[in-house]
């Protein structure tokens, strides 16, 4: 997606892409961060947080859920906390009932600075305090958000899973440096499919995101991807594979740590 400054046309371009992912087939689907906002203004998403369990975006995942009959991991949600200037991040997560049935509350928020390009998510942001996997009929999924990624311990907190998703709204620099890298390799060593969602594309306010939407397969393979523009970006989980992988290359059963 390349989400603009209005939560509604958000929304309604959402829905479209989730309508089209399940017409294709999809049974489950994921949206990149902050797909319901990016403004002009970190501060643009404070101001249309949400209170735990309704509002505006949790009502539209819950619906879209049920109506399209798919279980749909949420990008994330502006859920209100006890700071007032800040939000938490949240990754929810509805089965296709539209039930919602997991929230992972991103942990860890981004600072970055580098020419003109600064980005400080603390000052929006209060970060979440526990990792979180749901278990599906796709197998267990874990959840994680954009800059989580960098961060390979919170996926080994959760043990054995069968995919990991990061919705992200990576910036140019450090996308273009470490992204395609960075997914690979939670691929790899956590021998796991990898659906990672992102904004792709020039937004209000002149930010551009990276992109580079990617479904990676247990061995580290790219199986699709997309660089930029609204779109769907499919593939397809396959548990053989992971049983394949995981026979050929026990890791899991070799740590010692």
């Amino acid at each position: 997606m390349v989400s603009g400054p209005e939560v509604g046309p958000n929304l309604e371009a959402a829905a479209r892409l989730i309508r089209a992912a399940a017409a294709d087939g999809a049974r489950l689907v994921a949206l990149p961060e902050n797909f319901y906002l990016i403004g002009r203004h970190e501060a643009d998403k404070v101001k249309v947080r949400e209170p735990d369990g309704a509002g505006p975006v949790q009502d539209f995942l819950a619906r879209a859920a049920r109506e399209n009959r798919v279980w749909i991991v949420g990008g994330t949600a502006p859920i209100a906390c006890g700071d007032a200037e800040r939000i938490r991040s949240a990754c929810l997560v509805f089965d296709d009932s539209g039930r919602r049935v997991a929230r992972y509350d991103k942990m860890h928020l981004f600072r970055f600075a580098a020419g003109e390009e600064r980005y400080d998510e603390t000052r929006t942001v209060e970060h979440g305090t526990a990792p979180l996997a749901v278990a599906s009929p796709f197998g267990r999924l874990a959840l994680s958000v954009c800059y989580d990624v960098r961060y390979p311990e919170l996926y080994r907190a959760l043990g054995v899973f069968d995919a990991l998703f990061v919705p992200s709204a990576f910036t140019v620099p450090t996308g273009a440096a470490h992204w395609e890298t960075l997914l690979r390799a939670r691929a790899i060593e956590n021998q796991a499919y990898v659906v990672a969602p992102a904004q792709g594309g020039v937004h209000a306010g002149g930010r551009r995101t990276y992109g580079h939407t990617m479904i990676v397969d247990p061995w580290g393979e790219i199986l699709a991807q997309q660089a930029e523009g609204e779109g769907v970006v499919a593939a397809q989980m396959d548990p053989a594979r992971l049983r394949e992988v995981q026979s050929a290359l026990p890791a899991h059963a070799n740590r010692r740590l």
